[in-house]
């Protein structure tokens, strides 16, 4: 993996400070998601062999199911079990996600055990598939002594733990991801082993392009509000959402944000590419680029009359369309002098993906720390949530 920041920045000062205030954070062991990768291997010798299952179904929401879909996504292939993801209670989405599920592995997931959306879709599977107490299909995922977790001992149900100290929205890592991961045929080892590379190259400093590109966006986050991702592939789409989420609830805070915003390229390109390039500027955007599909696929040498204009991609691979375009679009926004940096990943593998989940919690704690923000809170929602208690 290979990391490229196409700005001029120095202040070493600051970017000490991002390294050191990740290390304090990481030695005090005060914030649990560094330490995942090691902690979460415990998980690997979970046995589903026992239970009858064709599909698995996640019911949770945000951080309970963002990054495990993105994982999915990138991962899955024709030896996978599919997994259902049943987050918004929108019932449309609900009703059709459950005609198509027949006998499912659940794991009903929720931090704080009380989340409204995923209690209330938990409430429906229950009625849906007749499900009683002591039943094998049915799991928790959750804090220790929620009342999620209090609710799975009276009901005899497996529990699995979320550390107290890793946020929702940083426990992919955790049981959170590797459990429903696994159920699914997906071994997860090497996620963890990725994301465990990466954080110590990161404190054996060979990674100090994330305290530089940390130090820039808190330097400048008034001049810069917006991070957009341009992530090109659409196995990516996923990620792109948990990384809108990880910024958004951990950098809007004080008066102070940096705004994230996900696209796919080369999809996106036709619809927000005009706004970069004429509009106010005033954002960073970050590509990611994958170098290898595995995908052999070739654009066939055909001409077709009116369609000439097209023919100098023929005989090209997908791949190289692709990541030509990244190339051209990436060219053209550094011509009106963008910030722009550049991850490049070599395959879409468990390990690559642990290097990057990685990345972005490290870059995303560095930028906070700078902010002199509070991380790992979100007070912000909470009002919305007292409000809808009141409509009921």
């Amino acid at each position: 993996m290979k990391f490229n920041l196409y700005f001029e920045y120095e202040n070493k000062t600051k970017e000490n400070e991002a390294f050191f205030n990740l290390l304090k954070e990481f030695e005090s062991g005060k914030i649990g998601y560094y330490h995942l990768p090691e902690s979460s291997l415990e998980f690997l010798n979970k046995d589903f062999s026992n239970i009858d299952y064709d599909e698995v179904m996640v019911i949770g929401i945000g951080g309970s199911s963002l990054g495990t879909k993105a994982i999915y996504e990138m991962i899955k292939d024709k030896n996978t079990k599919p997994i259902f993801f049943l987050e918004n209670p929108d019932p449309i989405d609900i009703k059709r996600k459950l005609s198509k599920i027949k006998k499912p592995l659940i794991f009903v997931i929720s931090k704080s055990g009380k989340t409204i959306e995923t209690i209330s879709i938990f409430k429906k599977v229950l009625a849906h598939f007749d499900l009683k107490p002591n039943s094998k299909n049915l799991k928790v995922i959750t804090d220790k002594n929620s009342p999620l977790d209090k609710f799975a001992t009276s009901w005899k149900l497996d529990a699995f733990h979320i550390p107290k100290n890793v946020g929702g929205r940083f426990s992919v890592l955790s049981a959170v991801g590797i459990v429903p991961l696994l159920a699914a045929g997906i071994y997860p080892k090497n996620l963890l082993l990725g994301a465990k590379e990466f954080r110590d190259n990161f404190f054996e400093k060979k990674e100090w392009h994330l305290c530089k590109k940390a130090a820039f966006y808190a330097e400048n986050y008034k001049e810069y509000p917006i991070n957009v991702l341009f992530a090109y592939s659409t196995l990516l789409n996923s990620f792109k959402e948990w990384y809108v989420q990880l910024f958004g609830e951990s950098l809007g805070k004080n008066g102070k944000e940096i705004m994230p915003v996900g696209h796919i390229g080369s999809i996106d390109q036709h619809s927000f590419l005009q706004l970069l390039m004429e509009g106010m500027g005033r954002k960073t955007i970050t590509f990611i680029k994958v170098n290898s599909f595995e995908t052999p696929l070739i654009i066939p040498d055909i001409k077709l009359p009116y369609l000439e204009a097209t023919d100098f991609v023929n005989g090209a691979s997908f791949e190289e369309l692709i990541n030509k375009e990244c190339e051209a679009t990436k060219e053209a926004l550094l011509a009106k002098e963008y910030p722009i940096d550049e991850i490049t990943i070599d395959d879409l593998s468990l390990k690559n993906i642990g290097k990057l989940i990685m990345y972005y919690e490290m870059l995303t704690s560095a930028i906070g720390s700078l902010l002199e923000i509070n991380t790992y809170n979100q007070p912000g929602v909470e009002l919305g949530k007292t409000i809808l208690r009141n409509k009921f």
